[in-house]
């Protein structure tokens, strides 16, 4: 019988390998996730909230003209429904209205060149009159409450938030399952382990089958 025991006993050298490795990489993903985590799970409150917390937005519109070379320019430009700005607009559109707007796709028409500008926390446009050369740009901004609820969402952020986004996901995954087995192999000397874990499962459940419409 007591062969039998002695062969059920966890192997300490293993156990103390698993623990050495589970803490190094639990800590670490922590450690990387620590500040996204907090941001997410603030606006996550505030995203439930979000009917609840006022925002004014605030409009700023300008009205600008273009020199008569870029008028001329955008006048022979090739018909096309969607094109980039052509790049001695953008210069411009800089410098005059510190707007940098890359190698955003514009709407063209016979008329106007049109361009969203969809941005975290806020919205904007710009309207060029091909004709006569008459800019109006628009800039609603909603506040930071917004501009971080945005962030959660990945709205209107660009392929390197989503990227972060994707990184942090990965993190916050390594660090629940290096957590999952630390946990198992403390279950041991916490008998009230599996009962919290369960209930924190059920209770996640529980709301999602019955209380979710």
């Amino acid at each position: 019988m007591t062969d039998v025991r002695a062969d059920k006993r966890p192997d300490p050298k293993r156990r103390a390998f698993w623990l050495k490795h589970l803490h190094q990489w639990h800590w670490i993903s922590s450690a990387m996730c620590l500040f996204a985590m907090l941001l997410f799970s603030v606006t996550g409150i505030t995203l439930n909230h979000a009917a609840k917390i006022e925002a004014k937005p605030e409009v700023t519109r300008r009205h600008e003209q273009l020199p008569d070379a870029l008028v001329a320019a955008l006048a022979g430009q090739p018909p096309a429904d969607k094109a980039p700005l052509p790049v001695a607009l953008r210069d411009w559109l800089a410098e005059r209205l510190d707007l940098r707007v890359g190698d955003r796709v514009a709407e063209w028409s016979d008329d106007e060149v049109y361009l969203s500008l969809p941005r975290p926390g806020g919205d904007a446009w710009l309207s060029i009159d091909r004709a006569g050369g008459a800019v109006e740009y628009e800039r609603t901004d909603r506040g930071w409450v917004s501009w971080f609820n945005d962030l959660h969402k990945g709205r209107n952020t660009g392929p390197a938030w989503s990227w972060f986004i994707d990184l942090f996901a990965v993190a916050c995954v390594i660090f629940c399952l290096t957590g999952l087995f630390l946990l198992q192999l403390h279950a041991r000397q916490r008998p009230g382990t599996w009962p919290i874990v369960g209930f924190g499962l059920v209770a996640m459940l529980v709301v999602m089958i019955v209380f979710i419409h």
